[in-house]
C-alpha cells in the first residue's frame, strides 16, 4: 500500500470512526480504530481515543495497554500522562497512578486535573498532609471549580483541623452553595480519621466529573 492508498484507508475509515462514535457504537468504533492503527500506528488521537472506549467498556487492560504505548511514545504528553494515572487510580494502583499524574506535572504544572487526582491518590494512601498542598495547587488553578475545595475540606476535617476545614466550606458558599451544603453535611456525618489508609475520596463527592480521561 502506497501512501496515497494510506491516507485515503485511514481518511474512510475515521470518517467511519466518527460515524459509529455518533451512533453510539463502541464495539464497531473499537474495531474500526483498531484498524486505523494498523495504518497508522502513530495516531495518537484515535490511540487515545481507544484507549478511552476501552476503558468504558470495561476492558482496563486494554485501555492501560493503549495509554502505555501512547507515552512510550511520546513521552512527552502530560494528557497521555494524566489519563494512564487517571486509570491506575481507578484500579487502585496507587504507586503507579502517583507515578503518572506526577510525570504528568512535570511536564506540565498548570494541569489541574492532574493536581486533584494525585491528591485523591494521596488520600487513599494515608498521606493526608500531603494531599492537602495538591489540593491547594488544583484550587489555585480552578478557583471556581467545587471539587477541590470539597475535598481540602474534608481532608482538613479528617486531620482534625476543624477551622481550616470551615474556612474552605465559607470560601464554596460564595460561588457553590449546593457543594458547600454537601461539605458541611458531611463534616457532621464523618467523624476525624486520620492515620493509615485515610479516607476513601471517591466515596464522597462523585469525583468522575473533575478527573476523567481526556481525549
Amino acid at each position: 500500500m502506497n501512501a496515497i492508498t494510506r491516507w485515503l484507508a485511514k481518511s474512510w475509515l475515521r470518517s467511519q470512526v466518527a460515524l459509529a462514535v455518533l451512533l453510539g457504537g463502541k464495539r464497531r468504533s473499537i474495531e474500526l480504530m483498531r484498524r486505523v492503527l494498523q495504518i497508522d500506528p502513530d495516531d495518537a488521537e484515535v490511540r487515545s481515543s481507544l484507549a478511552n472506549l476501552l476503558f468504558e467498556s470495561g476492558d482496563v487492560a486494554g485501555a492501560v495497554e493503549q495509554f502505555v504505548r501512547l507515552v512510550e511514545r511520546w513521552p512527552d504528553n502530560a494528557d497521555a500522562w494524566f489519563n494512564l494515572g487517571f486509570i491506575h487510580e481507578n484500579r487502585d494502583d496507587l504507586a503507579n497512578a502517583e507515578r503518572c499524574f506526577l510525570r504528568a506535572l512535570e511536564l506540565n504544572p498548570k494541569l489541574d486535573r492532574a493536581w486533584y487526582g494525585l491528591g485523591l491518590t494521596l488520600i487513599r494512601g494515608g498521606r493526608l498532609v500531603e494531599a492537602i498542598d495538591a489540593f491547594k495547587k488544583n484550587i489555585e488553578l480552578q478557583p471556581f471549580s467545587p471539587y477541590g475545595f470539597y475535598q481540602l475540606g474534608m481532608t482538613y476535617h479528617h486531620l482534625g483541623r476543624d477551622d481550616d476545614a470551615m474556612s474552605v466550606h465559607a470560601q464554596l458558599v460564595k460561588f457553590e452553595p449546593k457543594y458547600a451544603a454537601t461539605l458541611k453535611r458531611d463534616f457532621e456525618k464523618s467523624p476525624p480519621a486520620a492515620g493509615a489508609g485515610g479516607p476513601r475520596p471517591v466515596d464522597t463527592v462523585a469525583h468522575k466529573e473533575a478527573i476523567a480521561i481526556t481525549v
